[in-house]
């Protein structure tokens, strides 16, 4: 069960969660939760998982690997809150975890009580429509709060006119 929300009580606001990847639909979302929060006088949370089977070398190699996924997760997040200042003039929050990405999603919803909607884009490569999306629709369980899916079809026009 998840946490009451606090989002509409006096001094919080709604915040709309998008995760950052390497996948080119990232983007979409991070706009798209951008434009909603704009439109609703809410605030973005992009967060940046980095997965933690990437580091079971020795200690040494393994501080390191993660000293550089660290740095790559901050140029990530740093560009894509970039992107999101100059084209919907809101300042995100960031926040890198590691761990699985699920995992991680729950993790922060249960600790921002102010997170009230997950923002993800859906691909339209023939591998699927992305590891987030496909993990989302595999799972026993669902995300505790409401999840917007952004389909690949939509135009940048259509997905403004939507938020």
């Amino acid at each position: 069960m998840v946490s009451r929300r606090l989002s509409r009580l006096e001094g919080h606001r709604r915040k709309f969660l998008a995760v950052i990847d390497d996948t080119p639909e990232c983007q979409r979302a991070v706009h798209y939760a951008g434009m909603r929060a704009k439109n609703s006088n809410g605030g973005v949370v992009l967060l940046y998982v980095i997965a933690n089977g990437d580091f079971q070398q020795w200690l040494g190699v393994e501080e390191i690997m993660r000293a550089e996924a660290r740095e790559e997760a901050e140029a990530v997040l740093a560009k894509a809150a970039q992107a999101l200042r100059e084209s919907v003039g809101i300042e995100p929050e960031t926040v890198i975890r590691e761990g699985v990405a699920s995992e991680e999603i729950n993790g922060l919803i249960e600790e921002d009580r102010d997170v009230a909607i997950l923002v993800l884009a859906a691909g339209s490569a023939k591998e699927g429509p992305g590891p987030l999306v496909s993990s989302l629709a595999s799972r026993g369980q669902a995300f505790p709060i409401p999840v917007t899916v952004i389909p690949d079809s939509l135009s940048d026009e259509e997905l403004d006119a939507l938020s």
